[in-house]
């Protein structure tokens, strides 16, 4: 496995005046520390978990490249409203398919102020909406996403509100879970102000990271089947 001697400290204080002066201007300055704090920490990182995301159910890929594991630090402002060109943060991501944006996934975030990590599919296109509704109707296989729910909230990870305010028409089920009906996507994630963790900044960080995707395999396992 390779050696990860965890984010230094000028990884968060770039990532800080980042959002602060977030313009073409102020990167191209700065573009040393940013190939030296972010890219090459970041891809270390990437390998280093590699070994460990290759041994999860299904096994998960771990690519240490731009665009691969480690998103690109440039937004795409195309069309949003906010034009800022950069994001202030650091983001990872292992999937368990063929492409890291098609299927289910993990996702590690690291900002100046402290970490984020979630799992699952931001959206069920085409024929898949209709695979994961009937899924429910199927006690066993809602039992286990129930449960894997219910281990994702065990490490800080909770559902965002439903996509639908009623349960669509022709589905029905019990208080319990017909919640689950109303999602046309299923994420798992940590809220806005985790605290920074003192781990990040030492080579723990790989086992503190594989044990939360660990905990959030059971999700990734149940959207990876449909």
């Amino acid at each position: 496995m390779a050696l990860f001697a965890g984010f230094p400290q000028e990884t968060f204080a770039f990532l800080d005046e980042l959002a602060q002066n977030n313009r073409r201007s102020w990167f191209e300055a700065n573009r040393a520390r940013y190939e030296r704090f972010w890219r090459e920490p970041g891809l270390a990182f990437v390998e280093a978990l590699g070994p460990g995301m290759a041994a999860m159910t299904p096994a998960m890929k771990a690519e240490p490249r731009l665009n691969g594991s480690l998103r690109r630090i440039n937004r795409d402002t195309r069309f949003a409203l906010d034009k800022t060109p950069y994001d202030p943060q650091l983001h990872l991501i292992f999937w368990p398919g063929a492409h890291p944006n098609r299927g289910a996934g993990f996702h590690f975030v690291l900002r100046a102020d402290g970490i984020g990590y979630g799992a699952g599919r931001w959206a069920f296109e085409g024929d898949l909406l209709a695979r994961y509704r009937a899924r429910l109707a199927d006690p066993a296989e809602r039992d286990r996403l129930l449960a894997a729910i219910e281990a994702g909230r065990g490490i800080g990870c909770y559902l965002d509100e439903p996509h639908l305010k009623t349960v669509p028409k022709g589905h029905a089920g019990t208080p319990d879970w017909d919640f689950l009906l109303r999602y046309k996507g299923l994420v798992l994630r940590t809220m806005d102000g985790q605290m920074m963790p003192r781990w990040i900044e030492g080579p723990e960080a790989v086992d503190e990271v594989l044990d939360r995707c660990a905990r959030l395999m059971p999700l990734v396992s149940w959207l990876d089947a449909l």
